[in-house]
């Protein structure tokens, strides 16, 4: 078992984050944080997992890197008492929220994704240098997709899987814990930094608006928000962060009705007033900026 473990994880290191180079998973350590008395939230490297717990098994969201799935998974035995992984979602496509699918599809987890996700991992885009991307193995490629949403109801929790278009990117998914009163965003909502738009994977500036609209309806005074990334927050931080996003696009939609360049637009700062409204450790201004530019020159 231990041998598996360790070929899996040579054979997907190469799923990095989306923009960042591999780090030493050997030093990751994975925190557990119990948020009630049956959903815990699992932090290491790469995007936030979240689990249910109980009896008829635990339900899961993403599963990070494939150097961390025996990590992850002594964590998870750790407050499930054991009982097997029996469903995984896959919020959106990228390697530090799917890289260990393979691993967990080998232990008999069921994973669920929207067609595009499962799509985008069976044939991924190029390398940022033009390398070929590394299709999913077949364990580790969704069993089952949905176009709409699904419900599922298990260990006490009604469990209500969103799909969201063309957001951070096209196969992105929100997963709301009616009774817990969570949802978990994957990464078309993080707390930290501004909104990036993953255009080269389907995302779309309108698609990240409706997404975060629907979470804002969803979400009451109480309901705990988990972003891909970033501290746990609430409905009124997902509003501010739509605010930006839609305060950002007139800005740049008035410079590029003037003519201007995506250099010159850039440069202008058109993000300038809403920095203090952006917590760091995110995605940059000149990023959003830019995506935002791409988008609206396209149409």
């Amino acid at each position: 078992m231990k041998r598996y473990w360790i070929l899996a994880a040579l054979a997907t290191a190469a799923l990095t984050a989306f923009g960042q180079g591999a780090p030493d998973f050997s030093k990751v350590e994975i925190k557990t944080t119990k948020h009630s008395n049956n959903f815990y939230t699992l932090d290491g490297q790469g995007g936030r997992i979240g689990i249910l717990t109980g009896p008829d098994g635990v339900f899961m969201v993403d599963s990070q890197f494939a150097p961390l799935s025996e990590k992850i998974n002594n964590a998870i035995k750790a407050v499930s008492g054991g009982a097997p992984i029996k469903f995984m979602i896959n919020t959106h496509v990228h390697g530090d929220h799917t890289g260990g699918d393979e691993n967990f599809g080998k232990m008999g987890v069921t994973i669920f994704s929207r067609p595009q996700l499962r799509n985008r991992l069976a044939h991924p885009n190029p390398g940022p240098n033009g390398q070929p991307g590394r299709p999913m193995p077949a364990a580790g490629l969704p069993l089952v997709t949905y176009t709409g949403s699904l419900t599922f109801n298990m260990n006490g929790e009604e469990v209500r899987v969103i799909g969201i278009p063309r957001a951070h990117t096209d196969g992105d998914t929100i997963i709301y814990f009616v009774t817990n009163d969570v949802i978990m965003t994957g990464d078309f909502f993080r707390s930290v930094g501004y909104p990036n738009i993953d255009r080269a994977n389907g995302g779309s500036l309108r698609g990240m608006s409706d997404g975060l609209a629907r979470v804002v309806a969803l979400a009451g005074p109480n309901t705990k928000v988990v972003p891909g990334h970033g501290p746990i927050t609430d409905r009124a931080a997902v509003m501010a962060h739509r605010d930006v996003l839609l305060g950002v696009q007139r800005k740049v939609s008035d410079l590029v009705k003037q003519g201007k360049s995506e250099t010159d637009t850039v440069a202008a700062k058109p993000a300038g007033e809403f920095n203090s409204r952006v917590p760091e450790g995110g995605p940059t201004e000149d990023r959003f900026v830019g995506q935002v530019f791409q988008e609206l020159k396209a149409n």
